[in-house]
């Protein structure tokens, strides 16, 4: 009887454990597949993720550049409004100086001599003497009691020197008796009309000392607009002769402030 028992103890047991064996191996076999589908549908996940980011970064970096391409059209529309503004300040300012021009020069032709001066300098100089002011003052004397007048500034040299430096030197000499009177008579910029002509125009013979002498000047012309509605008519003064030589040049007014002019090109 106890082996009868033992052996079917021992057979329950087998029983068991091949029942428990199958159990598991069932659940096994269902669930595995559950868990492979759900890795799968981790790395889909993952995957769609990672999509999702990387078009994500794309867009950004297409509306940045956008962005950027936008900006830099604005600011080409800004520099273009810009110059377009400049342009046109530019176009009118242009306009005024042409319209002041043409005013002066019609006018020109209203304006008569009404009293000169000469002032004279070493050879080499540009810079007035004390006889040289004295004159200078006294021909300012009657600028007060002259009304719309404008003073013709011409510079000159002797026949000593090239030409280039002659016109530079003459240019100086005229630019010297300009900025005296200007600054001690305080005679506005726009009133003067000053050239140097160097030694293209003479008024002595340069094959002496004494000639020579009197072709390095500045000679100073009060012009005045005998046409004038505001003004008394007055009776020109009596001009001195002409200087001679190869060529003849033409004043041209002060600007910006400061008496300027520019050297006649010189004859071949």
């Amino acid at each position: 009887m106890h082996r009868f028992g033992f052996a079917l103890t021992a057979a329950a047991l087998v029983v068991f454990g091949v029942t428990g064996c199958a159990t598991k191996n069932y659940v096994r076999t269902q669930t595995q597949p559950l868990a492979d589908h759900t890795d799968q549908l981790d790395q889909k996940t993952a995957d769609n993720n990672r999509a999702i980011h990387d078009v994500n970064d794309r867009a950004q970096a297409g509306i940045q550049k956008a962005q950027g391409a936008a900006d830099t059209a604005n600011q080409n529309a800004q520099n273009a409004t810009q110059a377009a503004n400049t342009a046109d300040q530019a176009a009118n300012d242009v306009s005024h100086r042409a319209d002041t021009l043409d005013s002066v020069v019609k006018g020109l032709d209203n304006y008569k001599e009404m009293g000169n001066v000469s002032v004279t300098f070493g050879f080499d100089k540009a810079v007035l003497t004390k006889d040289d002011e004295a004159q200078l003052d006294s021909f300012a004397g009657q600028l007060g009691s002259t009304q719309n007048y404008i003073l013709e500034v011409t510079g000159g040299t002797d026949s000593t020197g090239p030409a280039q430096y002659n016109y530079d030197l003459s240019q100086r000499r005229a630019d010297a008796v300009v900025q005296y009177l200007a600054a001690k008579y305080n005679i506005a910029p726009h009133r003067f009309y000053l050239i140097g002509i160097g030694k293209d125009q003479y008024v002595a013979d340069n094959k002496t000392a004494a000639g020579r002498k009197e072709n390095r000047r500045v000679q100073v012309q009060l012009l005045s607009n005998m046409t004038a509605p505001n003004g008394p008519e007055m009776q020109p003064a009596q001009t001195q002769p002409q200087p001679q030589g190869p060529g003849a040049s033409t004043g041209q007014p002060a600007t910006n402030g400061q008496p300027t002019a520019s050297a006649p090109v010189p004859e071949e």
